[in-house]
């Protein structure tokens, strides 16, 4: 006969039967279990690539010719730049450049040819967006074996002697906005929108879920307050905190890690506010979805992640492949991070701005929309 000090098989397997059936029930909890892996794996085996490729890059040519034609087609056989774009004014395309619409300038001058003929050494202009160092470096270093590969193939019988004892061109790299390739000055204006995604989407991830387990929701159904009265109200508190939030690590970076700014605060702290709101929409959404906290915080982690990953704050977003970017482009954190680099880094005004701007506000719109939707259901 089992004391009741003795270990039990039968109670032993009634409670594993009892967790098997509570996973059941849990069907949220028991789904994150198998999709994170597989979200994990995808990502990490396909999407994350620090060798990018196929990297937007815009022709500025003032001089047509055989010689300028074939470097322009040993960029794109090197398969690090692809070549969309050709401007017909240096004004236009640091205009895309600054945009972020492409990442290299290639400008040709319009006697390229004729000094190149003379012998007396004519310089092309690859101008790179470096706000981002890891993703251009590894093409800038390509440069030179394409400058090799076209002497080596056009300057044969009477052209030899033009690279017989020294290089017949040379390809001058301007590095914008970042010249000295500091890794800081891109990583912690990103950082910025990693802390306040993780940590606002969090707290109000957790906002009903907490009212609902401590039995008070019952008194907020009581009143006559609606939903997006609720909803709005419950947001406002967590604005402040991202506020606080992006102001220190401004200081910071400033300060501590010498990134400097060359924006206007006011636009800062513009882009900074939709981002929280945005933050705070969708967060109220998971709160909304989720039965229990835990749902909640597993919810967080689900949206956290490929933000993180896909957003270009980590990883080149350049680099990815198509999917992997068509996902990215539905992450505010990706709006964000191109938005704060370029006022930080660039000086970029408003209307520089705008092409991310809009998307952040339709994206919270409609989280909003579906906070409120689901809110309702609630109620039943």
């Amino acid at each position: 006969m089992e004391t009741a000090m003795s270990f039990s098989f039968n109670r032993w397997w009634a409670i594993v039967l009892k967790e098997f059936l509570q996973l059941k029930r849990d069907r949220v909890t028991f789904a994150m279990m198998l999709v994170l892996p597989i979200i994990q794996l995808a990502l990490f085996g396909f999407a994350i690539n620090t060798d990018p490729k196929h990297l937007p890059t815009a022709v500025v040519a003032y001089d047509q010719s055989e010689f300028t034609r074939s470097f322009i087609s040993s960029m794109e056989t090197s398969e690090y730049f692809a070549i969309d774009t050709r401007y017909s004014s240096e004004q236009q395309a640091q205009e895309a450049l600054q945009k972020g619409e492409i990442q290299f300038i290639l400008t040709i001058p319009s006697d390229f040819t004729k000094k190149l003929l003379r012998g007396e050494k004519p310089t092309l202009l690859m101008e790179a967006d470096a706000t981002d160092p890891v993703t251009i470096s590894i093409a800038l270093s390509s440069v030179q074996g394409i400058t090799e590969q076209v002497m080596k193939k056009d300057l044969k019988g009477s052209l030899s002697p033009l690279w017989s004892q020294k290089e017949p061109f040379d390809v001058r790299v301007h590095r914008l906005y970042n010249p000295n390739g500091i890794n800081q000055y891109n990583i912690i204006p990103g950082l910025m929108g990693t802390v306040m995604t993780m940590t606002l989407t969090m707290m109000t991830a957790l906002a009903i879920t907490r009212e609902r387990e401590r039995g008070t929701m019952e008194n907020l159904l009581a009143t006559p307050a609606r939903p997006l009265e609720i909803m709005s109200g419950k947001i406002i508190p967590y604005v402040f905190i991202g506020l606080i939030q992006a102001s220190l690590i401004l200081f910071a970076s400033h300060i501590v890690f010498g990134v400097p700014f060359n924006g206007s605060i006011p636009l800062v702290y513009m882009v900074v506010l939709l981002f929280i709101a945005v933050n705070l929409t969708i967060g109220i959404t998971i709160s909304s979805l989720a039965q229990n906290m835990l749902q909640a915080l597993q919810l967080t982690i689900f949206y956290f992640l490929p933000s993180i990953l896909l957003s270009g704050f980590m990883f080149p977003f350049s680099g990815m492949p198509t999917w992997a970017q068509h996902i990215g482009e539905l992450l505010p954190l990706t709006y964000f991070n191109r938005l704060i680099r370029g006022i930080i880094l660039k000086g970029n005004d408003f209307w520089y701005l705008w092409p991310n701007i809009w998307p952040l506000m339709i994206i919270g719109a409609v989280m909003m929309t579906l906070a409120v939707r689901f809110y309702k259901k609630t109620l039943d």
